[in-house]
């Protein structure tokens, strides 16, 4: 398989680390969405909306402003995450009706409104948030699909440890490979009977994934203590297909795209049926996010990976904790605080020291959002993907392409991040690089492994381990 990305022209991509097919370069733009700006205020198309004329969103509610005031107690965790799901979803203030059961429930939970994955892609955003580290820091192949080292360490490893059932339920056979995604895991299941495509995903998933949840969660071997369960729904990855649950929106791959995203929230809502009905239920915290965005035309741009946009990067992130009042939280917030705040909700004390992270139990309990920026997006070179890293701070984004090349957008008066500024704002130039500068010059860089060759030529003769 050979992938080359372009500039101007639709990419291969992947989600659950899996690279698809370039779609036809329709003009395929989303409906106008908005989000509430990261400094609190609403304003038109909040950083990375999706459509660059977006405009008008609704202010929260009262009731979405009040403080959480869940206890800081042990809780079960179940995580839901959702392949290729981009940020404006109906809570989000997308007019589509295509998520309804998630909306319910993200109108009962802590929402935050700028979330960012960490990279673009599943292969590198998934082992970053398992592991609270930058894909660059971690022991990995130099595969597009990428292969982790044992030496890495996982949040279900470390709750393993500590006794928590661990349970993981995938829909694609990259988590099948023996990627060492599974290391802690106590019950690793893969839908089965489906196939692998490396341009695309041709599975249909979603209501299999909730027959294999509702089994293992209404098991008093798995339930019988605390548990830890990760279910990684893929349907709305490409290739995008109308499903007869859903109403029909429309032929153009935004509105397959949608009946996707409708046809798996069906199946979630099904789980999250089946488990308000458990006696865990109620000592159970339930997060959703997903593994990064997805373009319809944005840049050029079709699917996912090889880009460190907005659109690609910016996820949903909510979570509903028993006894917690829902608000929103406009603050800046990346998935590499996700592994830690798992082990809080857990009441595991100690995060492992190559954890970077910090968890966000204490805002979700009631104290007020933190500033965390600048968030560090990173897409470390391998046999596909150039290096591209970037950081958000102070409604700023800057992109760095390799070693050299940068651009600078203003993300709050430019979401599409349409306006290079790198050329015109010395300034805020030289000061967004310093930032990255010093940012980067803390994060551990690890060369990848596995002697292939890599997409700037060179070859990947990284160490597996320290």
């Amino acid at each position: 398989m050979k992938l080359t990305p372009t500039a101007a022209l639709g990419f291969v991509a992947l989600a659950s680390a899996v690279a698809c097919g370039k779609s036809p370069a329709t003009n395929d733009a989303p409906p106008a969405t908005t989000t509430a700006s990261a400094s609190g205020a609403t304003s038109a198309g909040a950083a990375g909306a999706a459509d660059p004329s977006a405009s008008g969103a609704s202010a929260p509610s009262p009731d979405r402003d009040r403080v959480p005031t869940a206890p800081a107690t042990p809780l079960n965790v179940l995580l839901i995450t959702i392949d290729s799901l981009r940020q404006d979803m109906p809570w989000a203030g997308y007019p589509r009706d295509i998520a309804p059961n998630l909306t319910k429930l993200a109108k009962e939970s802590v929402v935050y409104t700028h979330a960012y994955s960490i990279s673009s892609y599943t292969a590198k955003s998934v082992a970053a948030f398992s592991t609270s580290r930058y894909p660059s820091s971690l022991y990995r192949s130099g595969f597009f699909f990428t292969d982790y080292s044992k030496a890495n360490t996982f949040l279900a490893e470390v709750l393993h440890d500590h006794g928590i059932r661990t349970m993981g339920v995938h829909s694609h056979l990259y988590f099948a490979h023996g990627k060492q995604l599974d290391q802690g895991f106590d019950v690793w299941q893969v839908v089965p009977g489906i196939t692998f495509d490396p341009e695309t995903d041709k599975n249909i998933t979603s209501d299999k994934m909730t027959d294999i949840g509702v089994k293992l969660l209404g098991d008093p071997a798995n339930t019988g203590k605390q548990f830890f369960a990760w279910l990684h729904y893929t349907d709305p990855h490409d290739q995008y297909i109308t499903h007869p649950e859903s109403p029909d929106f429309g032929k153009k791959n935004r509105d397959r795209y949608d009946s996707e995203v409708f046809f798996t929230d069906l199946h979630v809502g099904r789980l999250l049926d089946f488990a308000k009905k458990q006696p865990w239920w109620s000592n159970t915290a339930v997060i959703v996010s997903a593994d990064h965005g997805e373009a319809f035309g944005e840049h050029g741009v079709y699917k996912h990976a090889f880009w460190l946009w907005d659109v690609l990067t910016r996820v949903p992130l909510f979570v509903h904790l028993p006894g917690g009042t829902p608000r929103t939280i406009d603050a800046l917030r990346s998935h590499i605080d996700l592994a830690p705040t798992v082990l809080d909700l857990m009441g595991v004390k100690d995060a492992p020291p190559s954890f970077v992270g910090r968890s966000l139990g204490p805002e979700l309990r009631g104290g007020a959002p933190d500033d965390r920026e600048p968030v560090v997006l990173d897409l470390p070179l391998d046999s596909q993907n150039p290096q591209i890293r970037a950081i958000v701070k102070g409604g700023k984004k800057l992109i760095v392409y390799g070693k050299s090349r940068s651009e600078l957008y203003d993300i709050v008066g430019d979401p599409g991040e349409l306006h290079d500024l790198a050329g015109t704002d010395a300034a805020d130039l030289a000061t967004m690089k310093a930032e990255f500068d010093r940012v980067w010059s803390t994060i551990p860089f690890v060369e990848s492994y596995g002697g292939m060759k890599l997409h700037d030529g060179s070859t990947a003769n990284g160490p597996m381990k320290p």
